[in-house]
């Protein structure tokens, strides 16, 4: 089974911030070697380190800064993707996470005011009375027939990463209708939701809707989806990474 990119991301974070947040280190460390049931030797080699290294680290001989938690998370993930995404798979189940529904997600760099999204994506506003001064701190690109099909209300919100004052970008989009159906019965509110892909006229109860539920509407004009995604990524990259916190 392949897994979309964004779905090893989201439980690779969970990982790495259980780790982060537990009060011995080294316990936590072992804890999830042991759940994915790699060795230590294993997980040395998909690092590039000696198993006296993970050692230290497991023990508390050595405390672990976060490049290294990094790399100790992915080495986990990459042992499990070799042997075919055995856990990954029971804790996508157990997240309620659909692969598939998800084409890129990123968070910014520095947030955006919903007029600058609008300008980097070919945006026009489809309910110009709503003018929120919120700000986007990152967005979702979603393919829209499968995530309407697959995903109940609850699921709706694991699409919204680290905050979900972010743009939910619904993509093969007709009239729009069903993705506002889609946000109006989320437990969990986007900051602005754009939709791609309505050849004709948009159903006037998406815009409804989103007037009713307070979030502005964006219809983009870019030619296709990588179009989009470039440009949503092209955001994301603007500041050197060396200056994020």
């Amino acid at each position: 089974m392949a897994f979309d990119d964004y779905v090893v991301m989201l439980i690779g974070k969970r990982i790495a911030g259980d780790i982060v947040y537990s009060e011995s280190t080294g316990d936590s460390l072992r804890k999830w070697r042991e759940y994915f049931e790699v060795s230590q030797s294993e997980l040395a080699r998909a690092m590039g380190v000696s198993a006296s290294v993970i050692s230290d680290y497991e023990k508390g001989r050595r405390a672990p800064g976060v490049r290294f938690i990094q790399r100790y998370v992915n080495g986990l993930l990459e042992v499990d993707r070799v042997r075919g995404w055995r856990k990954l798979s029971a804790m996508a189940a157990s997240l309620g996470v659909t692969p598939g529904v998800v084409i890129d997600m990123m968070e910014f760099a520095k947030p955006l005011t919903i007029d600058e999204l609008v300008e980097s994506i070919k945006g026009v506003y489809l309910n110009s009375e709503i003018k929120s001064d919120r700000l986007v701190y990152g967005y979702t690109i979603i393919d829209s027939i499968k995530a309407i099909l697959t995903l109940s209300g609850i699921q709706f919100s694991i699409l919204f990463g680290s905050t979900p004052e972010r743009a939910i970008v619904f993509t093969k989009v007709q009239a729009g209708r069903s993705p506002m159906v889609a946000v109006r019965v989320s437990p969990v509110k986007p900051g602005v939701v754009v939709i791609h892909g309505p050849k004709g006229n948009i159903d006037p109860l998406a815009i409804e809707l989103a007037r009713r539920e307070g979030i502005p509407l964006i219809l983009s004009l870019a030619s296709d989806v990588n179009e989009l995604k470039s440009m949503l990524k092209s955001i994301a990259s603007r500041t050197p990474a060396s200056q994020l916190i």
